[in-house]
């Protein structure tokens, strides 16, 4: 097998186990393997595979199948999505049956709760690993406080009001199309 393909799969069926909270848990583990550690990826190329599996349709480990095809093309993808779905599933299909059969059990209840912080936890060091590798090679101050002001911006509206996704987006992206035509 292609040293490329083993690592993709050392790389991510690892971290298919450590997926409990959903894909988005383990985004900055899958930061640090791609670019720290095996230097597949720069942080700009992860930032921008990252953006394309958001703005996609599908599960947020998409990103895994976009980090294959970039290291090792369309076998890389087979095998970084066999890495990142096959452990996750097997584990998922071996322990079903004794969590439905144990319903009331001590064990599965402080399973859940214990369980329910980390993956928040998670959740938000892969959204900051993101923000890091979006801003690493960033030259321009302004744009990264505009950048970051905007995500305040966005953050507060959908947590605040009713306003819908969809406006948020295109008002974001009208005003910023508006900044830019201003500017230049």
């Amino acid at each position: 097998m292609d040293n490329k393909l083993l690592g993709l799969f050392i790389v991510f069926a690892p971290l298919s186990l450590l997926s409990f909270g959903g894909g988005q848990a383990i985004v900055a583990d899958i930061q640090y393997q791609t670019v720290t550690v095996h230097g597949y990826l720069s942080n700009a190329q992860f930032a921008d595979l990252f953006a394309v599996s958001r703005a996609a349709p599908g599960p947020s480990t998409l990103i895994a199948a976009l980090i294959g095809y970039q290291v090792a093309g369309f076998w890389g993808a087979i095998v970084a999505c066999l890495g990142i779905y096959v452990p996750s599933s097997l584990l998922v299909y071996g322990i079903a049956s004794w969590w439905q059969k144990h319903k009331t059990s001590p064990v599965k209840i402080a399973v859940e709760r214990g369980l329910a912080p980390v993956a928040v936890g998670l959740i938000f060091a892969g959204a900051l690993a993101v923000v890091r590798a979006a801003l690493a090679n960033e030259p321009n101050n302004i744009i990264v406080a505009l950048e970051l002001v905007t995500l305040a911006i966005c953050c507060s509206i959908f947590y605040f009001s009713k306003i819908g996704s969809y406006t948020v987006v295109f008002a974001t992206g009208g005003i910023f199309f508006l900044i830019h035509w201003l500017a230049f």
